[in-house]
């Protein structure tokens, strides 16, 4: 069991959780990166020479193959250049359009926009905050080549009807799973599988706050050979083989570095109680605040979703947020609709958005690290309570 330390100076907060007095030595981050010893004495016999021989990017690349159970994996440098990586795997062209939701983060869409491809954006459902079928369906022209879809927060719509729309559609289906790494779909026509895997590519990240971290790093994973073939010769310059200054295709350098990939090796191997970890944190918060109208949770089956962070939506956010903080408890905003942001949002005026508009209006990411003690989730919990009661 991994297990930041004891918490129990801080429990005079709120005289035990029973006043409005607020601690002055609280700081609970809304997120940390948690590498431990063991990842330490790796890095340490790495830099010393002793473990650079072993294939750490194969080993690495089987555990994440083996986590979502895909046929193959391919280790890459980020999660924004892993999405572009499947896009040029799939030879989509410039002027082509990728369906993206409006409610992601923004690496989505700019992952087309830096090749050339046209995001489309469409409004999310309700219900997952994952992009809407139905508005989709209204967006669809000759163009339209690809559709991204996001698992938001290790929640997605019904898999079955995003598969059957591609095919409908004759659409690549690229599969941002950057936040749901642990985090499945059952429907009628799967079996219990892993977000990331029903599409033709799918991507994961790693970077510094993800439930597994390699500090930054990135990996697709697909059950289709001939495109697993491509995006491997994309990351390495376009080499077959036959040398290593012989070219081939064109390609580029997206590998990550041994180091990174013995880090994540090293991470994988605690996943299963960091998956069991998040899942009671949701849990906990959710009954904790159940007795609040005020604040609304997104349906979580933790049976198959594995939350990255802890969210809630509210009227007001940004005073909930800033009472939080002087309790010395860090949140963070949910993200700003892409329409909005400067870069996409000439294309969009006079456009409304209304669902991903009303949750960003009112989304906040509370203090989601594996790391938090039950103590420190009551903590937030009371702290919540206490702004509410005011």
């Amino acid at each position: 069991m991994e297990t930041r330390g004891s918490f129990a100076s801080l429990c005079v907060a709120y005289n035990k959780y029973g006043d409005d007095k607020i601690t002055d030595n609280m700081n609970i981050p809304q997120m940390e990166a948690w590498f431990g010893e063991e990842e330490a004495q790796a890095v340490s016999l790495y830099l010393k020479g002793n473990l650079k021989g072993r294939p750490w990017n194969a080993e690495f690349e089987k555990a994440v193959g083996d986590v979502t159970g895909a046929s193959f994996a391919v280790s890459s440098l980020n999660g924004t250049i892993s999405l572009t990586q499947a896009l040029l795997a799939l030879s989509l062209q410039p002027g082509d359009e990728v369906l993206v939701p409006n409610s992601t983060m923004i690496a989505t869409p700019n992952s087309c926009s830096i090749i050339g491809l046209k995001p489309i954006l469409i409004d999310i459902e309700e219900e997952t905050l994952c992009l809407d079928l139905v508005q989709a369906e209204k967006a669809v022209t000759p163009r339209t080549k690809a559709m991204m879809y996001v698992p938001l927060n290790g929640r997605s719509g019904n898999m079955d009807d995003v598969v059957a729309f591609c095919k409908k559609h004759n659409l690549f289906l690229i599969e941002d799973a950057a936040q749901a790494l642990g985090s499945y779909y059952k429907g009628k026509h799967f079996f219990k599988r892993h977000l990331g895997t029903f599409g033709d590519i799918g991507s994961f990240s790693f970077s510094l706050f993800k439930i597994i971290s390699t500090t930054q790093g990135a990996a697709l994973v697909t059950n289709n050979q001939l495109w697993y073939e491509k995006i491997k010769l994309l990351k390495d310059f376009g080499r077959t083989g036959k040398g290593p200054d012989i070219h081939d295709h064109f390609g580029f350098n997206f590998k990550m570095s041994g180091i990174l990939a013995l880090i994540g090796v090293e991470q994988f191997k605690k996943l299963p109680w960091r998956m069991k970890r998040k899942k009671e944190m949701y849990t906990r918060i959710k009954e904790g605040l159940a007795a609040l109208p005020q604040v609304e949770f997104i349906k979580t089956d933790v049976s198959v979703t594995t939350p990255w962070f802890m969210d809630i939506f509210v009227d007001d956010p940004k005073a909930l947020a800033t009472h939080l903080k002087k309790a010395g408890i860090d949140t963070r905003f949910f993200y700003p609709p892409i329409h909005t942001q400067e870069i996409y949002k000439k294309d969009y005026s006079g456009r409304s958005f209304p669902v991903s508009e009303y949750y960003a209006a009112r989304g906040l990411w509370l203090p989601s690290s594996s790391q938090l003690t039950d103590e420190e989730i009551d903590y937030i919990i009371k702290a919540i309570e206490a702004f509410y009661r005011a």
